[in-house]
């Protein structure tokens, strides 16, 4: 069986977006773990229980290293009448900032 070289960059490419992917779901987890627990910290309960890509960037990290830089929002709310927005900054698998908008307490 031979595969010709264009076979080869396809079967790469493939390997390599599902590869991003797969690592994409974990980002997401680690940073829906980390929202759920400083909503909890707060006493704030996180809405529909998610988190959604808002950005994503390439950044260096403290050691000079290139990791991907992503940004999540997520919704919450103090008492339960009103909607407001947080932020959660990763790179790689580190959580480098929480930000939330005023909400009544």
């Amino acid at each position: 069986m031979y595969l010709a070289l264009s076979d080869l960059f396809w079967l790469t490419l493939i390997v390599l977006l599902l590869w991003h992917w797969w690592q994409s779901l974990k980002v997401k987890e680690v940073a829906l773990k980390a929202a759920s627990r400083h909503c909890e910290a707060l006493d704030l309960q996180l809405l529909d229980q998610s988190v959604y890509l808002r950005g994503i960037w390439l950044k260096r990290n403290d050691q000079g290293k290139i990791k991907i830089w992503r940004s999540y929002l997520f919704d919450f709310t103090a008492t339960g009448d009103d909607r407001a927005k947080g932020r959660i900054a990763l790179l790689g698998l580190e959580v480098t900032g929480i930000t939330l908008d005023a909400h009544r307490i």
